[in-house]
């Protein structure tokens, strides 16, 4: 049994009930956890995203606990695999990430925990949206790849501390980053990966997101 499994009290699959849609979410909590992690995933990705899971490990073997879920239901992850446009409704994606928010405050295993998000691509917009509005409920935010400047007029309204995360070899986001984190009055870092492109698929490159991202967020909110 491997260390990170012996930590674990809780792992399990769960529906989190909306107004009129349910989504699909993965819930692990560690031994002693005082935070919890939302992912925002974007660009078509959902909870099974490898690059997702593992630093959700990552984060988890901090003793944070993570929820993966999808921001879209199986028939809007169809159509938003012939249009891809869902995955850029950034209002879309953010209210869904404050509907699982809540969600996470009305279970009794969960409901003490302090909340982060961890947002990649468009899910780093998303999360800055939903941030912005939830305004204290939300410890800690972090942007892996991401298009924080898709937030918009949010990101002056954004409380908690923001870590972006982008590859050196990516100059378009670096530059939008750049951009969005100019707009940002609170907290704010922008961490650059040498050598990595967009999905840091480069040797080491994801181990780094992963182990900057879970010791930062251990910091705020574990």
């Amino acid at each position: 049994m491997s260390a990170v499994t012996e930590k674990v009290i809780v792992s399990k699959e769960i529906d989190i009930e909306l107004e009129s849609e349910t989504l699909k979410g993965e819930l692990c909590i560690p031994a002693g956890a005082k935070g919890l992690v939302l992912f925002a995933h974007g660009s078509g990705s959902s909870r099974f995203s490898p690059r997702n899971k593992f630093v959700a490990r990552t984060i988890q073997e901090k003793g944070v606990a993570t929820l993966l879920f999808d921001l879209l239901t199986p028939d809007e992850e169809e159509l938003d695999r012939k249009t891809r446009h869902l995955r850029f409704d950034i209002g879309l994606l953010a209210q869904r990430l404050i509907a699982a928010t809540k969600w996470i405050g009305e279970v009794d295993e969960t409901r003490e925990l302090r909340i982060g998000y961890f947002g990649s691509s468009t899910g780093g917009g998303a999360a800055l949206v939903a941030a912005a509005e939830l305004g204290e409920a939300v410890g800690a935010v972090v942007s892996r790849g991401g298009r924080p400047d898709l937030a918009g007029s949010a990101l002056s309204m954004v409380t908690a501390p923001v870590l972006l995360i982008v590859g050196g070899n990516d100059p378009t986001v670096i530059r939008l980053n750049n951009e969005a984190a100019g707009h940002m009055k609170c907290e704010n870092e922008l961490r650059i990966i040498p050598n990595a492109t967009h999905l840091f698929e480069e040797p080491g490159a994801l181990e780094s997101v992963a182990g900057i991202a879970a010791e930062w967020l251990r910091e705020k909110i574990g």
